[in-house]
């Protein structure tokens, strides 16, 4: 992985490496549908907003047997840019993992077709960090891309997005957003961002990822009550329209360092039953991604 110099941004800390085990029992077939590996060979890019720490794919392995996780996507980080080759290389040939890339406008055909034999399902636009795609470059992505069966990830604040739903009405393929709509607590529920979100889950024209929930808290560590109500609405909204994911190993955050077995308690502690926690956790992830059915799978 590339070293960091003195005039890079800090570095951030690292993971729990040694989790705790859940309280709570996941289903057979769970997937982690947003993790990032920060290992060899991809360089992290000079317009990073922070320098990540190791994150390989050793220690994931480990902290996804702890958790009881079978199943996994890798998202690209925006500190590597366009460079996927980390990404596109972590557990190659398992069928197990899916990956989201970060791609340019003007990539060629045979590049696509190249992420699509490695297992990517999707494109991340990332808005919030320096280093990802911009706004500009949204259309044109999505057109590249919508003909493979992908769909397009949002890091983005949504209150921030002036004309939400006309946005994903214009993509002619899903959209996803991450961490919640990156919507913060104090502004909570009744932001317009959050509610027009909400309308659009309703509706079942975007998926949402119960994610990140430590980025958008006024709280320091775990349980993030603050957040309880919004993830809580969220799934009463529409819980065949979403996802959960660890966000391992947590880069650029404020509050204390989650350990991961906290972040599948708090999971259970939002959701009413173990069907709906079999739907986010197996059945979406099948749906969104591309899994064989966990019922089929040969383990």
């Amino acid at each position: 992985m590339d070293v960091t110099r003195m005039t890079d941004p800090p570095l951030c800390e690292g993971p729990v490496l040694s989790p705790r085990r859940p309280r709570s029992r996941i289903p057979d077939g769970a997937c982690d549908c947003h993790f990032h590996i920060f290992d060899d060979p991809s360089v992290q890019v000079p317009t990073r907003s922070y320098t990540a720490p190791e994150a390989s794919v050793r220690q994931y392995q480990s902290m996804a047997r702890t958790l009881g996780l079978a199943r996994g996507v890798v998202v690209q980080p925006s500190v590597y840019g366009t460079d996927n080759r980390t990404t596109l290389g972590a557990m190659p040939g398992d069928k197990t993992i899916k990956r989201i890339a970060v791609i340019a406008p003007d990539i060629d055909d045979a590049a696509l077709d190249q992420m699509a034999d490695c297992g990517v399902v999707g494109v991340r636009v990332n808005l919030l960090f320096s280093g990802g795609s911009g706004f500009e470059d949204i259309q044109s992505i999505a057109r590249r891309v919508a003909g493979r069966g992908w769909h397009l990830q949002f890091l983005v604040d949504v209150n921030k997005i002036e004309d939400l739903a006309g946005l994903v009405s214009s993509l002619p393929l899903p959209v996803v957003f991450d961490h919640m709509g990156h919507v913060s607590a104090a502004q909570g529920l009744e932001s317009p961002g959050f509610q027009t979100m909400l309308t659009l889950l309703e509706r079942g024209q975007i998926w949402v990822k119960l994610s990140g929930a430590y980025r958008v808290t006024a709280e320091s560590r775990a349980p993030y009550t603050d957040v309880a109500a919004m993830a809580r609405k969220l799934i009463s909204t529409n819980p065949d329209n979403l996802v959960w994911g660890t966000d391992w190993p947590h880069p650029q955050i404020k509050t204390e360092m989650p350990d991961d077995g906290d972040l599948i308690d708090l999971l259970a502690d939002w959701v009413d039953n173990e069907d709906m926690l079999r739907r986010i956790l197996v059945n979406n992830p099948e749906r969104l991604h591309g899994f064989e059915p966990w019922d089929k799978h040969d383990s």
